[in-house]
Order: structure tokens, then C-alpha cells, then sequence
């Protein structure tokens, strides 16, 4: 078992940037991948970002160039960079680990983007 804990949201205007985190429990080491998802209300979740544990990264094309995906073996975290935000970025973000076929979940931490 491993427990996720996101940080980071909150209300930003357009363009602007916020920086989340996500705190596991235990070692990220041995998780193949961990990524962050997002979901807006009436929609279905998205992944945003992944990063796997050799550090190659994935990017949703609606992220790319604006977001960035970084973890830190170290401290057992991964964090999400979010640059130039745009109103569509609003939704719940959630911090992901994969091991094996396991997937684990964070609570959510809400990003709105709004002026």
C-alpha cells in the first residue's frame, strides 16, 4: 500500500503558474510509473503527465510546452510545474502511482484558473 497526499492548488488567474506536489508514503523507487490526472465536472479523467521510474516523461498534447513532470526518488515525491494556465486547466488534479498493475490514488487538490 502506498498513500498519495497532493499540494499545491488553488486559484490562479490566466497565465499564470502554480507548482503541485505529491507526497508518497513510502519509497517511489520501485513504482513503474507516476503521473498526475486531472478531472473537470462532467468530464471523464485525463491523464496530464506521467513520468516513469527511469524518468522518461509523457504529456498530454493539451499540456505540452506549458507543463513540466519531475520526481524526486529521494524525497518520495513528484511534482507537476504549471506555467501559462489558461481557464481550461480547471479541474481536480490528482497524483497517480503504478506498480505493476497496482494503481494507487491521491484525494485531489483543486486548480482554478480564473480572472
Amino acid at each position: 500500500q502506498v498513500q498519495l497526499v497532493e499540494s499545491g492548488g488553488g486559484l490562479v488567474q490566466p497565465g499564470g503558474s502554480l507548482r503541485l506536489s505529491c507526497a508518497a508514503s513510502r519509497s517511489i523507487v520501485s513504482m513503474n510509473t507516476m503521473g498526475w490526472y486531472r478531472q473537470a465536472p462532467g468530464k471523464q479523467r485525463e491523464l496530464v503527465a506521467a513520468i516513469g521510474s527511469g524518468g522518461t516523461t509523457t504529456y498530454a498534447d493539451s499540456v505540452k510546452g506549458r507543463f513540466t513532470i519531475s520526481r524526486d526518488n529521494a524525497k518520495n515525491t513528484v511534482d507537476l510545474q504549471m506555467n501559462s494556465l489558461k481557464p481550461e486547466d480547471t479541474a481536480v488534479y490528482y497524483c497517480n502511482a503504478r506498480v505493476l498493475i497496482t494503481r494507487y490514488w491521491g484525494q485531489g487538490t483543486q486548480v482554478t484558473v480564473s480572472s
